[in-house]
């Protein structure tokens, strides 16, 4: 059995080296290390030796089978070594081509001209407030002198989810909750951005749902002034340093008086075009005095309180600025549509 083993051994290493693949490999080690090999039939064999010869048979079995699986797995990392360096080699990357671009996003218009309305409001000490969009009767309405029942409610055609619960038709709805929170103590100077809705049919200059930023100033000594001043740098800012402001007499039941603010063409500089139809003014919101009804409702003293409210479509200025014509288009998500603008 002795010369039998080493004649498998010396067979057995002969094939592992010349195995040229993996699968050779593996076949000789099946071939010789399985159960059904010549090394398994020699150890079934060793029950007629004598008592002194199985321990020395079964020493050198397991010898030759330790040696032939050691080479096996020597070969098996050496193909395995020359595989890779043969696949890097067919792979080999050309780093002199020129790489891939790289597409980057882009803001939509909507949202730059809403990120630098609030970079102006808060340069000027305003801070960012925020409510739910889903909104309680009392702050939409009530709460800015809107009692049920009032003719100027059905202006703002709202979408009702209970006779109490609504969506928000505008952001004054933060305004009245932020004034409720300060318990009659001011300061109070807040801009509030965000979505608000209301039943209309969808066209070229209306939506459903829009954006408006919203700001809010009470303080004690507050006048038409300081206003009419904050409304000026924000026409500056937004429009240009040439830009001049006039302001109109109007009506909103949370403001008392309340204007319609206009600001001069900015294409025209006034001479009269298509983008102002020939007047030279072009509207851009509304504001005016908090109404003393709304301060005492939410805590204030309004012999010692005034303060100041103005209302800004972020569509409206987005499509004054960038000549969009199409109200529709902020809401499409088409692609072609964004990559037209670049925040400056």
């Amino acid at each position: 059995m002795k010369e039998r083993l080493q004649e498998l051994k010396e067979e057995a290493l002969g094939k592992v080296e010349s195995a040229q693949n993996l699968k050779e490999v593996n076949d000789v080690r099946v071939a010789y290390l399985g159960k059904k090999g010549p090394i398994t039939e020699v150890l079934r064999g060793m029950g007629k030796l004598s008592a002194e010869e199985r321990p020395v048979i079964g020493s050198l079995a397991n010898e030759v089978r330790e040696e032939i699986a050691s080479q096996i797995a020597a070969k098996q990392a050496r193909l395995e070594e020359e595989e890779v360096e043969r696949q890097l080699a067919s792979e080999t990357i050309d780093v002199t081509l020129p790489g891939r671009p790289v597409k980057t996003g882009n803001h939509h218009p909507l949202t730059a001209v809403i990120e630098e309305m609030e970079d102006l409001f808060l340069g000027m000490g305003y801070s960012i407030a925020e409510g739910p969009e889903v909104e309680k009767d009392y702050y939409n309405f009530e709460a800015l002198n809107l009692p049920k029942g009032h003719p100027a409610r059905d202006m703002q055609d709202t979408f009702y989810i209970t006779e109490d619960t609504l969506l928000r038709t505008h952001t004054s709805s933060v305004q009245a909750r932020t004034m409720v929170a300060c318990e009659g103590e001011g300061p109070v100077k807040i801009i509030c951005p965000g979505k608000v809705y209301r039943r209309d049919n969808d066209d070229a200059t209306h939506s459903h749902q829009f954006t408006q930023i919203e700001g809010l100033v009470v303080d004690k000594d507050i006048r038409m002034s300081d206003l009419k001043g904050t409304l000026e740098v924000f026409a500056k800012k937004m429009f240009g340093e040439e830009r001049e402001i006039r302001l109109r007499p109007s009506f909103f039941p949370f403001t008392e008086p309340s204007v319609e603010v206009d600001v001069s063409c900015f294409k025209c500089s006034g001479k009269g075009c298509n983008v102002c139809k020939t007047t030279g003014w072009i509207e851009i919101l509304g504001a005016g005095m908090v109404h003393p009804n709304v301060l005492e409702m939410a805590g204030f003293d309004s012999k010692e309180y005034q303060g100041f409210a103005f209302g800004i479509g972020a569509e409206r200025i987005a499509m004054l600025r960038y000549g969009i014509e199409d109200i529709r288009e902020f809401y499409t998500n088409d692609v072609r549509f964004t990559t037209q603008f670049k925040r400056a």
